[in-house]
């Protein structure tokens, strides 16, 4: 009885990574948390979790936009652009004495901003037929300039209240990048909720054989650009507001990690398969990372190559895991 039920109990195991490709991410984040916490010992203290949910958090809208993309079958590259570019005008219209009205005014110019960028990756991807890589990448340029074209220099301070606001938690007691991040959560469970799900996932897995059972695949491939704008005009507002001030340049790195976050989270690039749960656990692993470097007193020189390694590794567990269920039967 007991060597039945061990390969039972491995196919049940198999069966949930396979339909939770996340649920590695989760266990590597947890070691990393373990690690972390044996270098710093105020890790899960109040102060410390709202640092780094403050830190994380720009990164997690950018991948939560993008994971959206990759599922449908593309990829958006300009999405540290178009945080450059809401940044400086965010930075530049608001100034320390704005009142609330011309504050709400001008986070929705920057929202419809990133709305505007994404509509320009999603027509020339999906109605131009042009590659979404070397679209977006294309693209990001032009918004990197208009943010430079604005703010050149970095600069601009937001009203004190604001960014107290938002640097300081609710009540002593609820960080308010944690509330953001449960309202993507929301935002997700109710997208996958919708029929809207049934058409992002059979975009990306098999695109042909998707439109002939009449789903609208360009139209669901521009939606989600649309999206990833908006996202990344959110966390504009959100990396402006936890820093006070704008920079032309605050994304210029922050999009190839966008894209390293959504793989870790377990979204396949081919398309058809992930979740935004996966990709802010991917955000994590990566802060974590950095966290866990910081603290073990790492030479500044050896740190990119144990951050590669590391994510390799990550990268890696689920193909071994793959590899060894093949070998077993």
């Amino acid at each position: 009885m007991t060597t039945r039920t061990a390969p039972s109990s491995t196919r049940q195991f198999g069966k949930a990574f396979s339909r939770y490709p996340w649920l590695y991410s989760l266990i590597m984040l947890v070691v990393l948390l373990v690690i972390n916490r044996s270098l710093q010992d105020n890790l899960f203290e109040l102060f410390a979790v709202n640092g780094n949910l403050r830190v994380w958090l720009p990164a997690m809208l950018l991948a939560a936009g993008q994971t959206m993309v990759v599922i449908a079958g593309g990829i958006d590259m300009s999405v540290g652009g178009i945080l450059s570019m809401c940044n400086a005008i965010l930075a530049t219209q608001i100034p320390s004495d704005a009142t609330a009205e011309r504050f709400i005014t001008v986070i929705a110019i920057s929202l419809l901003a990133g709305l505007a960028a994404g509509a320009l990756n999603g027509f020339g991807v999906t109605y131009l037929r042009l590659q979404p890589i070397v679209t977006t990448y294309a693209t990001s340029f032009i918004f990197s300039g208009i943010a430079l074209q604005i703010l050149p220099e970095p600069g601009g301070r937001l009203p004190r209240d604001v960014t107290t606001f938002f640097r300081n938690p609710i009540g002593d007691a609820v960080p308010v990048p944690a509330l953001v991040i449960v309202g993507i959560l929301i935002f997700w469970y109710v997208l996958t909720r919708t029929r809207f799900r049934q058409y992002l996932f059979g975009s990306g897995s098999k695109a042909e054989a998707a439109y002939a059972t009449g789903v609208p695949v360009s139209r669901v491939r521009f939606t989600t650009y649309l999206l990833s704008g908006l996202f990344a005009a959110l966390a504009a507002v959100a990396l402006t507001m936890g820093n006070g001030t704008g920079n032309p340049r605050a994304g210029d790195l922050m999009t190839l990690p966008s894209v390293v976050a959504v793989v870790l989270g377990g979204t396949a690039l081919s398309g058809g398969r992930g979740s935004v749960i996966g990709s802010l656990i991917g955000v994590a692993i990566l802060g974590s990372i950095s966290n866990v470097l910081s603290f073990a007193q790492i030479d500044r020189w050896v740190r990119p190559l144990t951050d590669a390694l590391i994510i390799v590794v990550a990268l890696a567990v689920p193909g071994v895991f793959a590899l060894v269920r093949r070998m077993r039967r």
